[in-house]
């Protein structure tokens, strides 16, 4: 096996970069309210976060709280996202927008190659179609961000722009090899 193929092999891995994602669930079927307020009551109104496992990595992990396949919601996204020490995410840019509320640690965005600082406490807004990278400044610190988009509501009025410039880096920085996400309880 080459390393061109080792390397797209290895990406698979990646919930980013899976193809069979579910965006938008499917409506089929009759349309019916009552059992649609039915259906939706009977489902959990709070989802444990020890029971939702970190993804990605080596460098930027993601912990998926609520997306379209869950039944829950439709028209948005909830994640957490975790940069191990020096870590940078993959560099992309999508139509909608997105709030990453800094939890903990240091850091940078850049958007449309203009350098954005945050830390703990402020609010990174990725604008639309703004091509864009997360990047933790911290050396030896992970940071952690809960990121909230309505990327399933511009999917489902067909409004489908994303694209990956550099995709997640595979391997950790030298400061982050070994690193592991934080789960619940965790310091």
């Amino acid at each position: 096996m080459g390393a061109d193929s080792k390397h797209s092999t290895k990406l698979e891995d990646h919930y980013h970069s899976q193809k069979n994602r579910i965006f938008v669930r499917g409506i089929e079927g009759e349309y019916n309210l009552t059992e649609e307020l039915k259906r939706l009551r009977a489902q959990p109104r709070v989802r444990k976060g020890k029971d939702i496992k970190f993804v990605d990595g080596p460098q930027a992990f993601s912990k998926h709280y609520v997306e379209p396949k869950d039944g829950i919601t439709q028209t948005f996204h909830l994640h957490l996202e975790e940069y191990a020490p020096g870590a940078v995410s993959q560099k992309h840019g999508h139509v909608n927008e997105a709030a990453f509320y800094i939890l903990d640690g240091k850091g940078f965005e850049i958007h449309d190659e203009i350098r954005y600082d945050w830390e703990a406490g402020d609010v990174a807004i990725v604008h639309n179609n703004c091509v864009h990278q997360h990047c933790n400044a911290d050396k030896h610190k992970p940071a952690r961000a809960l990121v909230i988009k309505t990327k399933p509501m511009y999917l489902f009025m067909n409004m489908l722009f994303q694209k990956t410039v550099i995709p997640r880096p595979t391997e950790p920085t030298p400061e982050g090899a070994g690193f592991k996400p934080r789960e619940e309880g965790d310091k």
